[in-house]
């Protein structure tokens, strides 16, 4: 064990991907795993149950979504900031991204895997809307958000194993809704003291909670709960759609994509354990309970397909429809259909010494923020 994580503090991406289509864009894709080694924990462990010609584009997908979400929340104008996304991304699909890695590493894979400028634009929009601090009135309205800052990169997803079906696609999006909606249900008080609301407000004022008064004083009751609550349900319906999603992706591909929908939505399952109360303090999943996860996703690998797939989402219709409208790839950059058994196992073990690595390094890092305030107060 400790042999492993020596190795990979060294280099938790050790593992290199390099076909024809995106040689030559390596460096940044190395790139990208590097700015993501210190963030984005559960995409990280996921990932690691992905074939490598899958993971390495996917990282480049989530460090522009990364640095993309970075400039928005962290810019005193948001607005701006949003027009020079909208600016940046049309260069990387003329093919002269800018001198950014998340950007070039994006313009590779885009190019690659035939993926629509509709996509990577739906996600910048659902940026927009947080800059613009959009009202969310319905669950309709709820959905629509997630759509965009979790339905397209679903979809993207889909399309770098190679899954162009609506159908597929579809499940994708529901996908990327549901761990939309386990984070907000999860981030309801850090929200909040943002001055962000993104429960349904008419469900808020069903409950008999005023939303704008609420955000003044954000705590938890327990009518907040059943709102949490319900909004929690939505999501199970979800993941429960994307067993036919997952039967239409190749065979290598789906242990991390369960790992996805599995950790995502013990995000929920949390804040349920907790009382629904995501006010006062933050639902975490412990490492041993994501390690049982884990290795629960290497044995769903054979779900039932559906003779008749029920339809996208009216929210994530567009994207999917997009995709049908894009021309294909001429060579198919798909990821393998199958992965030896023990591959599988050494991606698990490596996932959860990656899990244990990362939290260690939390604990430290707080001691030492904790040590260091400590010192600093005075006596």
């Amino acid at each position: 064990m400790e042999t492993r994580l020596h190795k990979l503090s060294q280099d938790p991406w050790s593992e290199s991907f390099a076909p024809d289509a995106v040689a030559d864009g390596a460096g940044d894709l190395a790139a990208c795993r590097r700015m993501l080694a210190d963030g984005s924990r559960t995409f990280l462990a996921a990932s690691w149950l992905l074939p490598g010609a899958v993971r390495e584009p996917a990282c480049a997908l989530y460090a522009f979504c990364r640095v993309a979400d970075d400039e928005v929340d962290g810019c005193n104008d948001p607005a701006r900031a949003v027009a020079a996304l909208r600016l940046r991304l049309a260069d990387v699909y003329r093919g002269r991204p800018a001198p950014i890695v998340a950007d070039r590493a994006l313009a590779t894979v885009v190019r690659a895997f035939a993926i629509p400028r509709a996509l990577p634009a739906a996600l910048i929009e659902g940026f927009e809307w947080d800059a613009l601090g959009c009202r969310y009135e319905t669950l309709d309205d709820v959905l629509a958000y997630g759509a965009r800052v979790a339905g397209s990169v679903g979809a993207m997803m889909a399309l770098l194993m190679g899954a162009r079906t609506p159908a597929a696609l579809a499940r994708a999006c529901d996908l990327g809704v549901a761990m939309q909606l386990s984070n907000i249900a999860r981030d309801v008080g850090e929200d909040a003291r943002m001055g962000r609301l993104y429960l349904p407000r008419r469900w808020l004022r069903e409950a008999g909670i005023d939303p704008d008064l609420w955000l003044s004083a954000p705590a938890f009751s327990p009518a907040l709960g059943s709102v949490v609550q319900r909004l929690l349900a939505v999501a199970d319906s979800l993941y429960a759609r994307v067993d036919a999603g997952v039967a239409e992706l190749p065979m290598a591909c789906r242990p991390g994509i369960n790992a996805a929908r599995f950790l995502y939505a013990q995000i929920g399952h949390e804040v349920a354990r907790r009382g629904l109360d995501s006010v006062t303090s933050r639902a975490v999943v412990s490492p041993a309970r994501k390690a049982g996860w884990l290795l629960r996703a290497l044995l769903a690998v054979n779900p039932a397909r559906h003779t008749s797939p029920q339809p996208p989402l009216p929210a994530t219709r567009f994207l999917v429809d997009a995709v049908a409208s894009w021309p294909s790839p001429p060579r198919a950059a798909a990821a393998p259909a199958h992965m030896a058994p023990w591959d599988l196992r050494a991606r698990a073990v490596r996932a959860i010494d990656l899990f244990e690595q990362l939290e260690r390094r939390d604990r430290a890092r707080r001691g030492f923020i904790g040590n260091s305030l400590g010192s600093a107060s005075p006596r």
